[in-house]
C-alpha cells in the first residue's frame, strides 16, 4: 500500500505538483494526427494535465497548441477562425499564429500595434508529429529534448495503427494495469470445461492478437499457474517486467512488459516476428485520462484483417464510437452480462480493453491505494509506483528524470517466450531480444 501523501504525488497532475511537473519534463501525445488533419481547418478543444488549450493545423500544415483566452478581452479562441496562418478571434479580430505571436489587430492604431502586439502574445507549447500522433512540450521551453525514440513511431506508417480510447479513472490506476500482467489468469480467461473448448474460446477471448502470441497453449498456461514469478529490471528509460508461468516439463512461460516513462507501456505477449502493441495514459485531469493505442510490425505492413480488428475492437483497441468513446463503458456498466460470466469468459465483460477499463475504473475516480494489501504478484505494480515517485522527486528537484535525456532509450521491445525452466532472466532477455533490458538490435544507450 502506499501512504496517503505518495497517493497524492503519484495521482495528481495538475500545474506545480510533483507529478504534472514529470509529466511536464517529457513530450506526451495530446492528440492524433487525423483530428487536425485539415489546414486551416476548425480548431480542437484539449484538454491534458488539467489545462484547457486548443489545437488546430495552419496553413502551412504546422500543429498548433495554445491557451484558449484572448488576451484582449478573454473570448475563447476556439470560436475563432482559422485562416491564413493563425486563429484570429471571433470577437473582435485578434490574430495569432502557431507560436502564440500576436500578428494583427484590426482595432488598434497601427503605430501603437506592434508594442500592444508584444504585449499580447498567448502560450503556445511547442509540438512534433511523430508516428501518427501530436506530441506536445509543456514544460520549460528553454530545455525542449528529442523526441523519444519508440519503434512504433520509426517504423513506416504502413507498419503501424494508431488510436485512443477515452478512460474514466485516474490515469496510475490504469497504468498500474499495464504492469500488472498477473491478472490475465482471471479477468481475460474463458470459461472452458475442456482443452478443446478452451481453444475456441481462446480465440475469441483474444481477437486481434496473433495465434501464435496468444493462442490455447498460452491462455492454458496462464489459466493453471496463477502465481507468476516477477522480475523487474530498471533501466534508462523506465522498467522491463518479467512474469513466468510453468509451461510443461522444464519449460517457462515468459511474458515481458516494458514500462517507459512517464506513461508508456508495451504488452508482453508477442512473440518473435509477431505484431506488437502498446499504449500511453495522458491525464485529461486527475480523474480521466485519454489512453494512446497502437500497433506496429517491425518486419512487414500490417494486414487489412489486422487493422479491421483494431477498428472494432481487437487486441488492445475497445468497440467505440466516433468520438472515441468506448461502447461499453462506466455509464452503463461495460455492457456485463452475467449469463456470459458464467459460460463464456471469467468477467461476463466482451473485449480484453474493455475488461481492463471496467476494472481499473472500479477502483473509483481515483483510487484509495492506503487501504490495499499486496502480494508476491504485486512487484510489478510496486517497482512502478516507486520509479514514478521518485522521478516525480528529481523533476521537482530540478533534475533531469529518467530517460529525458536518453530519447534512443526507448528503442526496446516487450514480448514472450518459451525458455528452459533453468534459465535466469538475463538469459531468457538475450534469448528473446538478444539483449538484457530488451533493446533493439542495433540502437545504443549512453
Amino acid at each position: 500500500m502506499l501512504s496517503r501523501p505518495d497517493n497524492e504525488t503519484l495521482t495528481r497532475t495538475g500545474t506545480g505538483t510533483p507529478m504534472g511537473t514529470l509529466f511536464r519534463s517529457y513530450w506526451i501525445p495530446v492528440l492524433l494526427s487525423e483530428q487536425v488533419a485539415e489546414r486551416d481547418g476548425a480548431p480542437v478543444r484539449v484538454k491534458v494535465l488539467g489545462e484547457e488549450l486548443i489545437a488546430f493545423r495552419d496553413s502551412a500544415g504546422r500543429v498548433a497548441l495554445m491557451e484558449p483566452r484572448c488576451p484582449h478581452r478573454g473570448a475563447n479562441l476556439f470560436f475563432g477562425r482559422n485562416e491564413e496562418g493563425g486563429i484570429r478571434c471571433a470577437f473582435h479580430g485578434w490574430k495569432f499564429d502557431a507560436r502564440g505571436e500576436c500578428v494583427d489587430m484590426p482595432t488598434i492604431p497601427p503605430e501603437t500595434m506592434p508594442r500592444l502586439c508584444e504585449k499580447a502574445r498567448i502560450r503556445a507549447c511547442p509540438t512534433r508529429e511523430w508516428g501518427g500522433l501530436v506530441w506536445a512540450w509543456m514544460g520549460d521551453a528553454q530545455r525542449v529534448p528529442e523526441l523519444p525514440q519508440m519503434e512504433f513511431a520509426l517504423v513506416p506508417a504502413t507498419h503501424r495503427h494508431v488510436s485512443k480510447k477515452y478512460q474514466e479513472c485516474n490515469w496510475a490506476q490504469a497504468a498500474e494495469g499495464g504492469v500488472d500482467t498477473a491478472h490475465f489468469s482471471f479477468l481475460h480467461q474463458p470459461v472452458a470445461s475442456s482443452d478443446a473448448e478452451l481453444a475456441e474460446k481462446a480465440a475469441r477471448a483474444t481477437r486481434g492478437y496473433s495465434a501464435k502470441s496468444m493462442g490455447e497453449d498460452h491462455v492454458r498456461w496462464m489459466r493453471d499457474d496463477t502465481r507468476p514469478r516477477y522480475e523487474v529490471r530498471k533501466h534508462d528509460s523506465g522498467l522491463v517486467l518479467g512474469a513466468s508461468r510453468r509451461a510443461g516439463a522444464g519449460s517457462l512461460y515468459w511474458r515481458i512488459a516494458q514500462y517507459l516513462l512517464p506513461s508508456h507501456a508495451y504488452t508482453p505477449s508477442a512473440t518473435e516476428g509477431q505484431t506488437y502493441h502498446g499504449q500511453t495514459w495522458i491525464p485529461i485531469d486527475d480523474e480521466s485520462c485519454w489512453v494512446y493505442l497502437y500497433s506496429w510490425n517491425p518486419t512487414r505492413p500490417l494486414t487489412q484483417e489486422e487493422i479491421r480488428s483494431y477498428r472494432t475492437g481487437g487486441a488492445v483497441y475497445p468497440e467505440m464510437d466516433s468520438n472515441w468513446m468506448p461502447i461499453r463503458n462506466r455509464g452503463n456498466d461495460y455492457l456485463i452480462d452475467r449469463r456470459l460470466q458464467k459460460t463464456e469468459n471469467f468477467s461476463g465483460i466482451v473485449g480484453v480493453s474493455e475488461q481492463d477499463a471496467a476494472i481499473q475504473d472500479s477502483q473509483g475516480r481515483i483510487a484509495d491505494r492506503t487501504r490495499e494489501l499486496l502480494g508476491p504478484t504485486d512487484i510489478g505494480v510496486v517497482q512502478f509506483r516507486r520509479v514514478m515517485l521518485e522521478a516525480a522527486r528529481a523533476a521537482t528537484a530540478g533534475e533531469v528524470p529518467l530517460g529525458q535525456d536518453k530519447p534512443e532509450a526507448y528503442r526496446v521491445r516487450a514480448g514472450g517466450i518459451v525458455a528452459p525452466a533453468d534459465a535466469g532472466f538475463d538469459d531468457v532477455m538475450r534469448l528473446r531480444f538478444g539483449d538484457e533490458v530488451g533493446r533493439i538490435a542495433g540502437s545504443s544507450q549512453r
